[in-house]
């Protein structure tokens, strides 16, 4: 039986940065921080690739957790930072605001790339998509 989704992850080139943006900007706190060798011929068969080393955070803000990973190895392609949203895949991230419009003001101006400004979407539902600093969707949204 589900329960529930506990977390989701991303991949992003520079685990740093990555942390700096989802708990600086965004305001998630390091919930902790590991990673794993070359080497690990049991994490190698969980993520199903030969040889793989990460660097990897979870990262909380209330009850959401987001678990980034730096693959170090094997060899990474690069992700296109303007992927469209409807390409298949995750297509975002969904957070909940309050005050969406002070909230899209705010990451504007820290470097959040917005594809356009808050709209009313119906239902209540207010949003904007923008993107973290590899391209990875972000939506944010106030329910009135």
């Amino acid at each position: 039986m589900i329960l529930g989704i506990e977390h989701t992850a991303i991949s992003v080139p520079d685990l740093d940065r990555a942390l700096a943006f989802y708990c600086d900007i965004l305001g998630f706190e390091l919930e902790w921080r590991a990673g794993w060798p070359k080497g690990s011929p049991r994490l190698d068969e969980l993520v199903g690739a030969q040889n793989s080393s990460s660097k990897v955070a979870m990262v909380k803000l209330g009850d959401t957790r987001i678990e980034i990973f730096e693959f170090e190895s094997p060899a990474v392609r690069a992700q296109d930072p303007d992927r469209p949203v409807f390409d298949h895949g995750i297509t975002h991230i969904g957070l909940l605001v309050s005050g969406v419009e002070a909230e899209y003001e705010r990451l504007a101006a820290a470097g959040v790339r917005f594809n356009a400004p808050p709209a009313d979407v119906g239902g209540g539902s207010v949003c904007a998509y923008g993107r973290d600093p590899f391209g990875n969707f972000l939506e944010i949204r106030e329910q009135r």
